[in-house]
């Protein structure tokens, strides 16, 4: 922090009310966590080893995986401390890096979703440019959009929270160092930085979940049109893990946004927030394999053969 912060270290407070509950809520998410890892970095695996899995689908599959494991692997640590001391100190420099992972985090995974919901819809909806316009080039150049656009999105929010100053309280009622409630702190004007994260929310957020549902809409409208009910049913379901994906993901967001973050709902948005950096990114690979055929294969495929080799030796 520069020269005008006086504040060096804020303190992580996090859920106050469990009493006597820690241990068990404790060992509980260090369970989703090592699930959720597992589960994730499993993904990433098959889609890199298995041959089925080489389509754009599965690349952004894959991409959307490591993205969950760094909103895991972020916010995980801090989590775990806060709920079994019943605070977490953290120093503003590691506040603000979290705050910047983060922010990072929730851009990509808007726009990986964004980019999954246009590979469905011209798979469903242009079978025949499909092969032609999802080539080789272009699932690569929508993924590096994708990280750069949240990297470099969440760098300016954090130049910009950066240069505010903070001279106390140090207390963060929060499991994480999320930005409403770091902003409440600052003893500076904030408007510049609500400002940008407006904006942010604007283009990323709202305008690709209108996105998403317009490709929808077309996807069922063209899923209406197939003459049977097995074709129907077939092509429903290359699309319906993701849709249910995106239903969780931005379900949780706007729940969790649209809540009041001051007076009696704090323990609300908290627990909103916990089921977004917790539970969203375990669902992601447990849709998947259950909903998924090919990732049921797969699995099936790599633990067979593990189980060969064992016995073999």
């Amino acid at each position: 922090m520069d020269n005008h912060t006086t504040v060096t270290e804020f303190l992580l407070m996090g859920f106050q009310n469990l009493h006597g509950f820690h241990i068990p809520l404790f060992l509980l998410l260090i369970v989703l966590y090592s699930v959720t890892v597992t589960g994730n970095l499993l993904i990433i695996m098959l889609v890199s080893v298995t041959h089925q899995l080489k389509c754009p689908m599965y690349f952004f599959l894959s991409h959307l995986s490591l993205c969950d494991i760094l909103i895991s692997s972020n916010v995980g640590p801090n989590t775990l401390q806060v709920i079994l001391t019943g605070r977490c100190p953290i120093s503003a420099l590691g506040c603000l890096i979290q705050l910047y992972f983060f922010g990072a985090s929730a851009v990509i995974e808007c726009c990986l979703l964004t980019v999954m919901s246009y590979d469905r819809f011209m798979a469903i909806c242009n079978p025949l440019h499909y092969p032609s316009i999802m080539n080789v080039k272009l699932p690569n150049y929508l993924v590096i959009w994708c990280w750069t656009a949240g990297f470099g999105l969440s760098f300016i929010t954090e130049v910009l929270v950066f240069e505010l100053r903070f001279c106390g309280p140090n207390i963060i009622d929060h499991f994480f160092c999320d930005l409403a409630p770091l902003l409440e702190l600052s003893c500076s004007d904030t408007s510049l930085v609500e400002i940008q994260v407006s904006i942010n929310v604007i283009v990323i957020g709202i305008s690709q979940l209108f996105f998403v549902v317009v490709t929808y809409i077309c996807i069922f409208n063209s899923i209406l049109r197939i003459a049977t009910s097995t074709g129907r049913q077939k092509t429903f379901s290359t699309c319906s893990s993701h849709l249910a994906v995106v239903s969780i993901y931005y379900g949780t967001l706007i729940t969790l946004y649209m809540a009041p973050s001051r007076g009696y709902s704090l323990g609300l948005n908290k627990a909103f927030s916990l089921l977004n950096t917790v539970m969203t990114p375990l669902f992601n690979p447990i849709i998947y394999s259950l909903r998924n055929k090919d990732i049921r294969i797969a699995i099936i495929k790599l633990f067979t053969g593990l189980f060969t080799i064992k016995l073999r030796r």
